[in-house]
């Protein structure tokens, strides 16, 4: 009872300050070759956004950060990987680690903003979905994607045939399999990509979208709509930044 009490009053006070919550996605179903794709579609207009979750998360993983994406003007497209589904539901599938069959379902989303309206396309990948976003890039026709953002992405087997401006973010503590810094690989793939690319190292060992859980992510996310909305003639080249003193690199 005394709960009660409390948390009325709270509504009534976040309600006179004109505070609302954030809207609720639509949830639309979009047709792949081999199947559908289940995503979350948040705001409105011609540029597009599609937003590729890490191998623990689902499209629902990204709502605080699509919310933002669509207040700067977005139209976000939050995909569900059918292999990820799959998984959970206790079927094994070799898609999970596939690049080009993660592709498929970011194709799909992809499609699915092409026939909306959209003009101009961006993919956001986490972990495995980012090598999904990298190869969707490769596999596109040119012009059909305009910029990637990689978050400690699955490294790719052709890291110079993804195409549009790319941002890779990695945490500098990052730990990969077997305990080796994820910094190394995203590195390598990084100097292989073509420009214009940039390469964002930031403090502690979070890993991928777990970034924005941390005292970074407000830094990330901004970085990431400052690249996914300049004109694309301010997006150039810049050079990898040297390896941190003391981080995972220097051990």
């Amino acid at each position: 009872m005394m709960l009660t009490h409390l948390v009325v009053p709270l509504v009534a006070v976040l309600a006179g300050s004109g505070w609302q919550p954030p809207p609720e996605p639509d949830v639309v179903l979009i047709p792949a070759v081999d199947g559908v794709v289940t995503a979350d579609v948040y705001g409105a207009g011609p540029r597009g956004v599609v937003l590729a979750h890490g191998g623990r998360f689902d499209r629902a993983s990204w709502r605080a950060q699509a919310t933002e994406l669509a207040a700067a003007g977005l139209r976000v497209v939050a995909i569900d990987f059918r292999a990820a589904v799959e998984t959970r539901a206790g079927r094994e599938t070799p898609c999970l680690y596939d690049e080009a069959c993660l592709a498929k379902d970011v194709l799909a989303a992809v499609g699915y903003l092409r026939r909306t309206g959209a003009t101009d396309i961006s993919l956001v990948g986490a972990s495995l979905g980012g090598a999904g976003v990298a190869r969707a890039s490769a596999d596109s026709a040119v012009g059909t994607i305009d910029r990637l953002v990689l978050l400690a992405h699955m490294p790719v087997r052709l890291p110079e045939s993804m195409r549009g401006a790319k941002l890779f973010i990695v945490a500098q503590d990052d730990p990969g399999p077997g305990g080796a810094p994820r910094l190394t690989a995203i590195r390598a793939q990084y100097e292989k990509a073509r420009d214009p690319k940039e390469l964002m190292v930031v403090a502690g060992r979070a890993h991928a979208q777990e970034i924005f859980a941390t005292p970074e992510g407000n830094r990330v996310l901004r970085e990431v709509i400052r690249f996914l909305t300049a004109p694309t003639d301010r997006l150039r080249h810049r050079p990898s930044p040297p390896a941190p003193r003391g981080g995972a690199e220097a051990r």
